[in-house]
């Protein structure tokens, strides 16, 4: 039975996660996209979506009101907090979130993705490796062997996440950041793009430099 999806997220990430469905399909997954619902979509992004001939299905509120009981959703939103939030509601509906991998995307061996992960064009997953609820691994990134992402965890482009690395909920590695090996990075960290992490991180704290810094 084809799977019917929407994807939550009218944005950058949102039509990122378009991309990654799209690659889907073309390689043979049965796979229908229904369109993007976006509380606050601008006009930039409404022509964005109707140049690639993609359905705007209105806010959250209205497509919840068609009662869309048998659709699955991708949450295409990058902030982990904001992810967070809308999946809470989500599930309190009763919704199911998709799981949505890009075929260029590579795994090694015994590779756990829990529901809503989303592993974006020509990232690399090592052996071993647990990707959270709703993680998004966006392209390039690379996550080594042995790594455990907690849910809602974004990995920005071309981030590298070394090998037995713990990376906690609701945290955000920034584009080219790193984060060495056997390192544990705390709940809802903002690692800035191009920082280097030397030492495992507290929570709630940003992170910048190399090597990464951060003010207690």
């Amino acid at each position: 039975m084809t799977e019917q999806v929407v994807v939550v997220g009218a944005s950058g990430f949102g039509r990122e996660c378009l991309d990654v469905l799209d690659a889907m399909v073309e390689a043979g997954a049965d796979l229908t996209v229904l369109g993007v619902v976006d509380d606050g979509i601008t006009d930039v992004n409404r022509e964005r979506l109707a140049a690639r001939g993609v359905a705007f299905l209105g806010t959250r509120a209205e497509w919840l009101a068609t009662e869309p009981g048998s659709v699955a959703y991708v949450m295409g939103i990058g902030s982990p907090g904001v992810r967070a939030r809308l999946v809470a509601e989500l599930d309190v509906m009763g919704l199911r979130p998709f799981t949505a991998i890009h075929p260029s995307a590579t795994f090694g061996a015994q590779v756990v993705l829990d529901e809503g992960a989303v592993v974006c064009a020509q990232a690399a997953i090592s052996n071993n490796v647990r990707l959270g609820r709703h993680v998004h691994v966006n392209p390039n990134a690379t996550i080594g062997h042995d790594a455990d992402l907690r849910e809602f965890v974004s990995i920005n482009p071309a981030a590298v996440i070394s090998g037995e690395v713990v990376v906690g909920s609701g945290t955000l590695v920034g584009a080219a950041a790193t984060v060495l090996q056997n390192l544990t990075v705390g709940e809802r960290v903002l690692v800035g793009a191009g920082s280097v992490v030397t030492k495992d991180v507290p929570a709630d704290v940003v992170v910048k430099g190399v090597p990464g810094r951060w003010e207690e």
